[in-house]
């Protein structure tokens, strides 16, 4: 049974930075590529970030770059994204999801629908 497991969210102020990671079972991690994804309140789905399986390819979503950091180790069959400056507009349900990109392009990563797997997401609060 594959699962992708979300953790490190939570409350934070503005300004502050989170860490939030996303664990997979089940499923040969190292052939997926990964995209975390946020969904606020009565908005749809984004794609913040995503790795290719390697991580040799890396997007951000324009208004991420520079505060927010997508990784992956392998050999843990984890990926992560480090967010830095939270904003309060950043307030989000932060979800990761695993597919295998038959390319790279924008049209491939940021289309959910291409997504396989997906974990059950963790909140993200950003509040003074």
């Amino acid at each position: 049974q594959v699962q992708l497991a979300e953790s490190g969210g939570g409350l934070v102020q503005p300004g502050g930075s989170l860490k939030l990671s996303c664990a997979a079972s089940g499923l040969t991690f190292s052939s997926y590529g990964v995209g975390w994804f946020r969904q606020a309140p009565g908005r749809e789905r984004e794609l913040i970030a995503a790795i290719s399986w390697s991580g040799g390819n890396i997007y951000y979503a324009d208004s991420r770059k520079g505060r927010f950091t997508i990784s992956r180790d392998n050999a843990w069959n984890t990926a992560y994204l480090e967010m830095n400056n939270l904003q309060p507009e950043d307030t989000a349900v932060y979800y990761c999801a695993a597919a295998r990109f038959p390319d790279f392009t924008l049209d491939t990563i940021a289309n959910r629908f291409r997504y396989t797997y997906w974990g059950q997401g963790t909140q993200v609060t950003v509040s003074s």
